[in-house]
Parts: C-alpha cells; structure tokens; sequence
C-alpha cells in the first residue's frame, strides 16, 4: 500500500514556507517530491532565491535570477518573468531601495473603503468627515 501524495495546497505552501519553518516530516516530504519531478525542483529553487533577493533587499541579482528563471521550462514563471521585464528598472529598485510606500497604500486603502461604505448616502462633507475621525 503507497501513501497518498501530498496535495498540490500542501506543497505549495511548503515551497512558500521559510525552509526552516518546515518541521522535518514535512522537510523530508518535500524532498521526496522535488526528487521526484525535476519541474518542481526547479520552480522551488527559483522562488527561494527570489525570496532572498526580496527579503535581504539584493534587487543587483535580479538580472540572473530572471536569465535563470529563462534557462528552465516552466511556463508559469515565464509570466512572472515578463511582467517584471515590462518595468525592470522599478522592480530592482523595490528590491535594493530601503524604502516603502505600504503606509501610503494603508491610507489610500482607508480612504476608499470608507467611500465604498458611503456610497449613494450623503454628500462629500459627510465623506470628508469620516475621513478626518477615521485616524
């Protein structure tokens, strides 16, 4: 009797997780299966060191990770690929440059949920009224 395979959820996110974070059944569970297809091997490879990169801000190895990502065949990280071709310059920059524009998304995101929430029931000063008590 063979064990069933892991679902393609549960090796997701083992590929996501930080190695570390994976206890040692789960760790030896995804080694069987990168062993086992070479595709997954791959994709788990490409999506650690771009973790790295993002993580420990070292946006100068972009280049060769995309050539890298180039070099294998899977269709779904050539996407990843173009998309971030399309505006290389930005993306090495969020990947090198310590700052981030995330409170500002915060406040932009704030804002329109609560024009969402308003929607059809009263007039801007009632808006900008909320707005302002919101913080």
């Amino acid at each position: 009797m063979t064990a069933r395979p892991p679902s393609p959820r549960t090796v997701s996110r083992w590929i996501l997780s930080r190695p570390e974070a994976l206890t040692e059944p789960e760790q030896l569970q995804l080694k069987t299966v990168r062993t086992h297809c070479p595709e997954l091997d791959a994709l788990t490879r490409h999506v650690r060191s771009f973790a790295v990169m993002l993580t420990q801000r070292q946006g100068e190895y972009l280049p060769a990770w995309l050539e890298a990502v180039r070099q294998d065949d899977l269709p779904s990280l050539y996407t990843l690929a173009a998309g971030i071709d399309r505006d290389l310059n930005a993306v090495t920059t969020g990947l090198t440059l310590p700052w981030s524009s995330g409170a500002v998304e915060g406040h932009a995101n704030r804002i329109k949920m609560l024009k969402r929430q308003m929607f059809g029931r009263a007039g801007f000063a009632l808006l900008r009224k909320r707005v302002l008590l919101a913080q």
